[in-house]
């Protein structure tokens, strides 16, 4: 490509709802544009990049033996009311009528219409495994779509759906598609984990996130640098203490803790660690009659560290708490605790509640928590002595950097990361919803067993972005970039001898295959540098008369803080060998 005959267009600053480096550069390298909130235009430059995450993953799922297809990106509504997600997925799912009042949705995602084609076409367990995918646009009406496209409300995903006789042939066909994510990523040329993930109301382990790691991820992973585990905060699991309880010490106090609500300032008041408090956390879950009508509620109170936090997707697996949970209203711990927040414990209940101890609090000893009295906390409090052992312990809270690894050989650190891709094994929760069945050896219907794997198309070249960039703009992998090769002739439309060099290397580059521009806009050196530093192409050769006549020509990559020079004879064959590299 010429840049004469291509679309630059790139801005000096960039727009000033621009909060991360990605949504900055991609502005200002003119790779989107915005229309509307959350909704962008793919530019020219941005598309190019697009198109080649696209070829990359179209070719690794076809080598894994995924079908393509294209569903609808507007769907009747009736496929969603027979899994019941029309009405439980909330604002996100876009809904519209047609001028007939029918009900559709616009897309997020695509289970219930490749269920309906499964149970439509595959009829017999010779037809098994099958997996589809397609690369398609997806709206997600976001509450606070924001970072570009790193959280958009229009985004182009690649969602592959996987078909089996039974649940061991599901796992062999996720194990097939997180092979592929990991080639995948390979080839894109960044630094990423592959982390387990929780699998929700599905269960199971078979669940791993693909995240690259960027200092302005959302997500936190966790993982041990002396091993290969990996999760991410949710699913990480946070060991027992080693060692008995130790025995109690103090004696218990009422202690008065005057305008002090939190843990932090109880113990800077008191000049103890912070890890000798316990906060208290009020939950409650509704209690409902055969009919559905509410009846009741049950408090429950669960105890952490003061430095811990707590882990919503491990207390939803709590046994009592997993069909549902909220947090208490003021009222519901008035009338237990007779206290407002701030103050609360396990002491001194006005009525009783459900208690659930975290590990670490269920061993701890002489600790300090809330004396259900405004402006008190009780200390030196033991179990048995003071309170009875807790009948629930579970493994409430977010693990912390320096916690020990769950597989033993380690301890935890924890880094951010950007979420682009996710593998799970759904299993036969949108087969049964609607009836989707396949004839097994003895004529007898079975339902399928499913697989779901997302990448998200447009999310990858933003965190690709926050990956790779520096003062002056994008640092594309070779993979991801718009252009591979950037000719920079200066002077090319006063210097015969400069054009020539320049058509000629840009002739030679395109014949080996190389995605090479060639810059003969005529721009000053500074400018033209300046644009394709923001752009971030990886590879670029710098052709001048004074060079011409030293025989010697410049190259340098993005990454380089100092150009090359190399003999203008076999400049091609050493762009060749770099991209070879």
């Amino acid at each position: 490509m010429k840049a004469s005959r291509f679309f630059v267009s790139t801005l000096k600053e960039a727009p000033a709802d621009a909060e991360v480096a990605s949504h900055r550069l991609m502005m200002r390298a003119g790779m989107i544009k915005k229309l509307g909130t959350g909704i962008y235009t793919y530019m020219p430059m941005g598309l190019r990049v697009i198109r080649k995450v696209e070829a990359i993953v179209r070719e690794e799922m076809n080598r894994a033996g995924a079908v393509e297809l294209t569903m609808p990106v507007v769907q009747p509504a009736e496929f969603w009311q027979e899994t019941g997600r029309f009405d439980k997925m909330g604002p996100e799912l876009l809904r519209i009528k047609d001028r007939h009042d029918r009900d559709f949705v616009v897309q997020p995602t695509s289970e219930e219409v490749v269920t309906d084609i499964a149970r439509q076409e595959i009829r017999s367990y010779k037809q098994l495994p099958k997996n589809f995918y397609q690369i398609q646009t997806k709206f997600r009406d976001e509450r606070r779509p924001r970072f570009g496209l790193m959280r958009g409300r229009e985004f182009i995903m690649k969602d592959a759906y996987s078909f089996d006789r039974d649940l061991d042939a599901a796992k062999a066909s996720y194990q097939v598609m997180a092979d592929a994510y990991r080639r995948i990523f390979d080839r894109f040329g960044l630094r990423y984990r592959a982390v387990a993930a929780d699998s929700g109301a599905i269960g199971g382990d078979l669940s791993e996130e693909f995240q690259v790691i960027a200092a302005t991820g959302e997500d936190a992973i966790v993982y041990c640098p002396d091993s290969n585990y990996a999760a991410n905060m949710e699913k990480a699991e946070a060991l027992p203490p080693a060692g008995p309880r130790p025995a109690a010490a103090k004696a218990l106090d009422k202690t008065p803790t005057p305008g002090k609500s939190t843990c932090a300032d109880v113990a800077e008041l008191l000049g103890v660690p912070l890890s000798t408090t316990v906060k208290s956390l009020v939950l409650a879950t509704d209690i409902a009659d055969e009919a559905g009508n509410l009846k009741g509620s049950q408090v429950w109170l669960l105890l952490l560290r003061g430095d811990h936090d707590m882990n919503e997707i491990k207390v939803s697996k709590v046994a009592g708490l997993d069909k549902g949970f909220r947090f208490a209203t003021l009222a519901e711990i008035d009338e237990h605790f007779g206290c407002k927040p701030g103050y609360l414990g396990p002491l001194n209940l006005k009525k009783p509640v459900k208690l659930v101890a975290d590990r670490e609090v269920a061993v701890m000893a002489d600790w300090i928590t809330g004396a259900n009295e405004i402006d008190f906390h009780m200390t030196g409090v033991n179990w048995g002595r003071d309170l009875p052992e807790p009948e629930l312990v579970a493994d409430l809270r977010n693990v912390v950097a320096g916690d020990a690894s769950p597989d033993g050989k380690g301890v935890l650190a924890i880094e951010r990361g950007i979420e682009v891709g996710h593998v799970f094994v759904l299993g036969t929760k949108y087969s049964k919803d609607m009836n989707a069945t396949y004839l097994d050896e003895g004529g007898k219907p079975q339902f399928l067993e499913m697989g779901c794997y997302g990448i998200g198309i447009t999310r990858l070249p933003a965190a690709a972005i926050e990956q790779n960039h520096d003062e002056r703009g994008i640092i594309w992998p070779d993979a991801l970039a718009p252009f591979t090769v950037v000719v920079c002739p200066i002077g090319m439309d006063r210097s015969p001898e400069v054009k020539v060099a320049a058509e000629a290397l840009y002739e030679q580059l395109l014949a080996a295959g190389v995605d090479v521009l060639l810059d003969d806009r005529g721009e000053r050196p500074g400018a033209m540098f300046a644009d394709w530093e923001l752009i971030g192409v990886p590879h670029r050769v710098v052709i001048s008369d004074r060079g011409l006549k030293e025989g010697q020509l410049e190259y340098q990559h993005r990454r380089d803080t100092a150009a090359t020079k190399v003999p203008a004879a076999g400049i091609a064959e050493f762009i060749t060998g770099k991209l070879a590299k």
